[in-house]
């Protein structure tokens, strides 16, 4: 056992039993570095990663790799999901030496973590015009004692263009409405109009970019957007990419037409997804909509809910190191669960062969919808698959992440009225407020077996803030929408960038990387940057506080040649511009919760698509909420009515105490 055995991370305990002398990020490692005068080898991945898999098992479980690993690096192993500082810093410097990027990473570094070099996945042999791992191991060591100037320049050059895509200067270009519409036009010159989503083979679900798509139909009666966006969500949910049986989505398309998936399931996909499809629906009242969204909610509380309220991050590609066993069928397996009669019917909807479509076996994609959809026999199969051997499930739960899952949930649970969702999220929620932040009142990045650590990154706190505010949309509750207010807040203090604008990945009192790095990218997830601008421009309508919405501002102006040039990289940005340029709309309820009138009007005004609305809620203008949420004061009944006011910058129409004068009210402006 090396020094991973102390460890909670599922991806490092999978690592505590190799021959490599592993050591966790931390200071132990690189004292011993400097004291050695070795350089680091610092293998990053995490434990849904099939190649991550295959170089333990070619290289790092191989006694004789080992042994030069020991002998002449300190050896440093780090779950990427735990430490997104740690993999974001060093797989810029890959990027910048080869190209591109992808995991597992290897990179070598001075003691003072310095890289001077790095890639991805070494085979055990040369091959794929690679050389061994080995080949690397001995090159590397003899460069270091023979010429370690030339790997102190490089460390040098790579560190510096790091820090300095760090220190960009925001842009003196005007925001405008025009960086909306280009985008739009540059989506569409990107889109594949067959088979739906932008780009070629790998195809990764664009869940902000369609969400982008919804607001400019919506908004903007932006042409083509809406067609985009449902040829896109209808694609995905009938390939072999969604799980016909379970719900849920996996992570990626090999190919260009959502058939053959990278079986490994995410957390955030699967939160991400559920609410663009549960937008699909409020736009167009389409029920298949619908019914992905609350499935793949489904199969989250199903499979990857966790006892203490919380949601694990992931289920792996492989089964017993065999990519996609659990999921993929033959026709005989099908005919012994079911009836003749629905196996038939099976087999025709789902486009199973004898031949397969996966390494001999079929992955169910829904080939004929013209047979009718036998939900029983779904179940029957599904109850079969899950006595067969299952993904390892990686079941550390990670703040960003399931703050995402907060937003999804509570959102479906007030639009599909859905109770029992309202209940999963109020339960996340104290499980982030709860076990998941310290005596502080700060948040931590990862929870395991009891155990919470880790300062929490800037995409945490905007993740979380961004779920416990609908979270209050959902419920009216106003802890809810105070703690998101305070996370808020505690973000700008903590990663505030206030020479340059916008924020950083990590605090100043973290780990004392050799850079402090920025992200604007909305891949695979919204960055922190784009999250905590939707955030603080939400609430700086809730509050009037301008000085929210500046901190926002100053996240386009670092991303304007993103938004410009590049908008498939940035769906959230867009969604957070978006929401920038719309006039202020704020909606107050006032009433009784426990009075069904009160209940009606939240109805009307929280079912409808309004993504750029926020909404309020106090019992009357005695309540403490009226006391603490600027938008709600001076707000009463009306002649002892529960009523709703809808308001632009805070100045309000005059108020309706009917559901339908409601939904005419907000139809008319």
């Amino acid at each position: 056992m090396n020094r991973l055995a102390r460890e909670t991370s599922p991806y490092l305990l999978q690592h505590a039993d190799n021959p490599v002398e592993w050591y966790p990020w931390g200071d132990e490692a690189f004292e011993r570095a400097r004291s050695e005068d070795k350089p680091i080898l610092l293998s990053v991945g995490y434990a849904a990663c099939h190649w991550c898999h295959v170089m333990e098992h070619e290289s790092f479980e191989d006694e004789e790799t080992a042994r030069l690993m020991n002998e002449n690096f300190v050896c440093v192993k780090v779950d990427r999901e735990e430490r997104p500082d740690v993999d974001g810093l060093y797989m810029e410097a890959v990027v910048a030496l080869t190209g591109h990027g992808g995991w597992p990473m290897t990179v070598f570094l001075r003691p003072d973590g310095k890289p001077f070099w790095g890639g991805t996945y070494f085979p055990p042999e040369p091959r794929f015009n690679m050389p061994s791992f080995r080949q690397i191991l001995l090159a590397l060591t003899e460069a270091y004692r023979s010429r370690r100037g030339d790997l102190d320049r490089q460390a040098t050059v790579l560190t510096d263009a790091i820090r300095e895509s760090s220190e960009r200067r925001p842009s003196a270009e005007p925001l405008t409405t025009g960086l909306l519409i280009g985008a739009v036009t540059t989506l569409a010159g990107q889109f594949d109009p067959e088979h739906g989503g932008f780009g070629a083979a790998p195809k990764f679900p664009p869940a902000s970019a369609l969400e982008f798509l919804l607001r400019m139909h919506h908004g903007r009666e932006s042409p083509d957007a809406l067609a985009m966006t449902m040829l896109t969500l209808d694609r995905m949910s009938t390939g072999g990419m969604y799980d016909q049986l379970g719900g849920g989505f996996h992570r990626y398309s090999v190919d260009a037409i959502w058939l053959v998936p990278h079986f490994e399931k995410m957390l955030y996909d699967n939160a991400l997804l559920a609410a663009a499809y549960l937008h699909g629906w409020a736009v167009t009242g389409e029920a298949r909509y619908r019914r992905v969204g609350e499935e793949t909610l489904d199969y989250l509380v199903r499979d990857m809910r966790l006892p203490e309220g919380g949601f694990a991050s992931a289920q792996d590609a492989d089964t017993d190191g065999e990519e996609g066993l659990t999921y993929v069928w033959t026709v005989d397996e099908i005919r012994e669960v079911l009836t003749p009669e629905a196996a038939d019917r099976v087999i025709r909807r789902y486009g199973v062969t004898p031949e397969g479509n996966f390494e001999g076996k079929s992955i169910l994609y829904l080939v004929d919808e013209s047979v009718p959809d036998d939900v029983d026999a779904r179940a029957a199969l599904l109850d079969a698959r899950m006595r067969r051997p299952q993904p390892l499930r990686d079941d550390k739960a990670l703040a960003g992440w399931n703050g995402l899952a907060l937003a999804a949930f509570a959102e479906a649970g007030r639009c599909f009225e859905r109770a029992d969702y309202l209940d999963v999220a109020r339960e996340l929620a104290e499980f982030l407020l709860g076990p998941l932040s310290d005596d502080r009142g700060r948040l931590l990045r990862t929870y395991r077996d009891g155990v919470a650590k880790i300062s929490a990154y800037l995409e945490d706190y905007a993740n979380v803030a961004h779920g416990l505010l609908e979270l209050y949309f959902a419920t009216g509750e106003l802890r809810f929408l105070e703690e998101a207010r305070r996370l808020a807040l505690l973000a700008v203090e903590l990663f505030t960038d206030r020479e340059h604008g916008g924020f950083f990945v990590d605090a100043p009192d973290g780990d004392g990387l050799v850079a402090r790095r920025k992200e604007l990218d909305d891949h695979p997830t919204p960055s922190g940057n784009s999250m905590i601008a939707f955030v603080l421009l939400r609430l700086a309508r809730l509050y009037g506080d301008n000085e929210l919405e500046g901190h926002a501002v100053g996240v386009f102006r670092l991303g304007h040649t993103l938004l410009d040039r590049a908008p498939s990289a940035v769906g959230w940005m867009l969604c957070a511009l978006d929401l920038h340029f719309s006039p202020p709309r704020e909606i107050a309820v006032v009433g009784p919760a426990e009075d069904s009138a009160t209940g009606e009007l939240r109805r009307a005004a929280l079912t409808r698509f309004e993504p750029n609305s926020v909404f309020a809620f106090s019992a009357g203008a005695r309540d403490r909420a009226a006391e603490r949420v600027p938008l709600l004061a001076g707000k009463d009944l009306v002649h002892g009515r529960p009523a709703a006011y809808v308001c632009e910058n805070f100045a309000c129409r005059a108020p309706v105490t009917a559901p339908n004068e409601l939904n005419e009210l907000l139809a008319a402006i």
